[in-house]
């Protein structure tokens, strides 16, 4: 295990620095000024000037890269020009929120995709191929936001069975904490989960095919030891690669859906820092965004090693 991680720290130090070039480049390159939107629609060009120069805008821009990557090592994330507080308060104000909703969205991303390819890859009558195969492809061709307009209209228009925006903390109330968090995490996760599913199915049906299935036959072995002692562990391959890419994408997909579902998250922070030129808090959300994928395709190569054998994260 130790091997493993220094092998892979020095290209996870890379990505991490070329991401934060990237972060500090991108929102300076938009249009948009902090100073002005501070000053205001009437400030004078000598206001902004002003402004510009107390916030340290008026320095090259390599002297700001560095010294905003200097306080990231120091643990001082900058602070927000917007709000006119430490970036890092703003983050964990909101990171309860966010988090909450990833976690259980990752919970159903993980059942529903391994559930559904189970299912399709263990179906042996037509008729329950074809219906699972068809839910799978309709939700793959779903996008979040649509998945939670709907989810809005059936369970919060017609039945009014959960609460469609807003939040409470699933600390301080977990009844009804649960009851804000379910249809915006389903939302997120149900057509992320479909192409896990599909995975897991195709996967499935390779694995069938195997002589070591054909001689666990032969030999009498129950066929549904068959179907999770050897099919479903020699296929779960594909599905923890997928899930490990899709937990990052669960990240980028809040955005949409704390907007649809009224939640105040990241999601909600990285959309208002953007339109108000915010640079300190969108490369901080940047950077910690990529920082949590690659931390998750680092457990997913672990998991990977725990369920095939063969994989050595030594080698």
């Amino acid at each position: 295990m130790s091997r493993f991680l220094l092998r892979r720290l020095p290209s996870i130090m890379l990505v991490l620095l070329a991401t934060s070039v990237i972060a500090f480049l991108l929102p300076r390159l938009a249009p948009g000024d902090p100073a002005a939107v501070i000053a205001g629609p009437d400030a004078s060009a000598q206001t902004i000037t002003a402004i510009r120069a107390q916030l340290g805008l008026d320095q090259p821009w390599v002297t700001q890269y560095l010294h905003w990557l200097g306080g990231l090592f120091t643990g001082d994330l900058g602070q927000s020009f917007q709000y006119g507080r430490p970036v890092a308060e703003l983050i964990g104000d909101r990171l309860e929120s966010t988090v909450e909703l990833a976690v259980l969205a990752g919970v159903f991303l993980v059942v529903f995709g391994i559930g559904l390819g189970v299912l399709a890859g263990s179906a042996r009558s037509r008729w329950a191929r074809t219906l699972i195969g068809g839910a799978n492809t309709g939700l793959l061709a779903a996008p979040p936001f649509l998945v939670g307009l709907l989810l809005i209209l059936v369970f919060g228009v017609a039945v009014r069975l959960l609460p469609i925006s807003g939040e409470t903390s699933v600390l301080d109330n977990p009844s009804i904490g649960l009851q804000y968090l379910l249809l915006p995490a389903l939302a997120l996760a149900l057509p992320m989960s479909a192409g896990v599913a599909r995975l897991v199915q195709t996967s499935m049906v390779g694995v069938r095919q195997e002589d070591f299935v054909d001689l666990a036959v032969a030999k009498g072995v129950p066929s549904r030891r068959i179907s999770v002692r050897h099919v479903l562990r020699n296929s779960l391959g594909p599905a923890v690669v997928a899930i490990g890419i899709r937990f990052g994408d669960l990240l980028a997909g809040a955005v949409v859906i704390e907007a649809i579902f009224a939640r105040n998250g990241l999601g909600q922070l990285a959309v208002s820092g953007a339109q108000n030129a915010d640079y300190a808090v969108v490369q901080v959300l940047i950077v910690g965004t990529v920082f949590i994928a690659v931390l998750a395709q680092l457990l997913t190569e672990i998991a990977l090693a725990a369920l095939d054998p063969r994989i050595r994260l030594g080698q």
